[in-house]
């Protein structure tokens, strides 16, 4: 596995910085293995809601989950509010860094992740293969 650590600084944007750095890694098969950072606005898609919602105001984020690939990424956000208040959901653009994001990432060398339509749920899905191009 490697592992790649970032920071991103006030003013970026938390998913499309995230996308940015899987390019230029060239990430296949990423995920999130730790993230913490402050958000000055966030934008999230609530469950089975088609669009999302801004909200303007400090949060911490608690937690970021899921995958990353130069082919999509698909993340999940959880934040707090200043009386703690929680809340999450689809991590979309427009999730702006307050003061800092210090993020983990890792990548398994034995996978390639795809994004492909699921005709059962009509969403760019997951798709693991094999990665047969790693080296020895």
């Amino acid at each position: 596995m490697k592992v790649f650590a970032i920071r991103l600084k006030p003013n970026q944007d938390l998913k499309k910085s995230l996308k940015e750095f899987t390019v230029q890694q060239d990430i296949k098969a990423g995920f999130i293995l730790t993230a913490i950072g402050s958000l000055k606005q966030a934008t999230i898609r609530f469950a089975n809601q088609n669009d999302s919602t801004v909200l303007n105001d400090k949060f911490e984020i608690l937690s970021l989950n899921g995958t990353l690939a130069t082919t999509g990424i698909h993340l999940h956000i959880t934040i707090s509010d200043k009386q703690g208040k929680t809340i999450g959901g689809h991590l979309d653009n427009g999730c702006i860094i307050y003061t800092t994001a210090e993020i983990v990432i890792g990548e398994s060398e034995n996978f390639t992740f795809l994004r492909t339509l699921d005709e059962q749920t009509g969403y760019q899905e997951l798709e693991i293969l094999p990665n047969t191009s790693k080296s020895s």
